[in-house]
């Protein structure tokens, strides 16, 4: 039997940070959940635990995809802007599962589903929510444990 349910790619420093916050949210509050500062109202706690839920259910955690230069979750991107010749590194992965400082693009976000599958030199075309235009090359699409390898080696 295929799995139907789409697999989310989550670092195991995300996986842990998520099982933790699950566990503060589901402990029982020592004052009315309203009163968390945290969230606005109880709908808002009870959607971040169902939020929580998902990612955890469909997490694949910490297993690297193929190092084969195609964008994917788990994939540390590096993609050009072509119009103005920026460039842009970013983790294809999960929101809302909080990778430390590292900007992560979910595979459904408009730029994340242009990259999606593309290959290194590739270029894909998106609109913005703001209905604009903007293309992209892919320059580099490595494994998310990989790069983090090698950043510690240059240290």
């Amino acid at each position: 039997m295929t799995s139907t349910t789409p697999r989310v790619w989550l670092t195991p420093q995300a996986h842990h940070r998520l099982r933790n916050e699950l566990a503060a949210l589901l402990a029982p509050p020592r004052s009315s959940p309203d009163d968390d500062p945290g969230f606005a109202s109880r709908r808002d706690r009870e959607a971040r635990i169902r939020q929580i839920n998902d990612l955890l259910t469909k997490a694949v955690v910490g297993e690297d995809p193929p190092d084969d230069g195609v964008a994917e979750p788990g994939m540390l991107l590096t993609v050009r802007f072509d119009d103005t010749g920026e460039t842009e590194t970013f983790l294809l992965g999960a929101r809302g599962a909080e990778h430390g400082t590292m900007d992560v693009f979910s595979p459904d976000s408009p730029l994340g589903a242009a990259v999606h599958g593309a290959g290194q030199g590739e270029q894909r075309t998106y609109r913005t929510p703001g209905g604009a235009l903007v293309s992209v090359t892919l320059l580099n699409a490595v494994p998310y444990g990989r790069a983090t390898v090698e950043v510690r080696r240059a240290q």
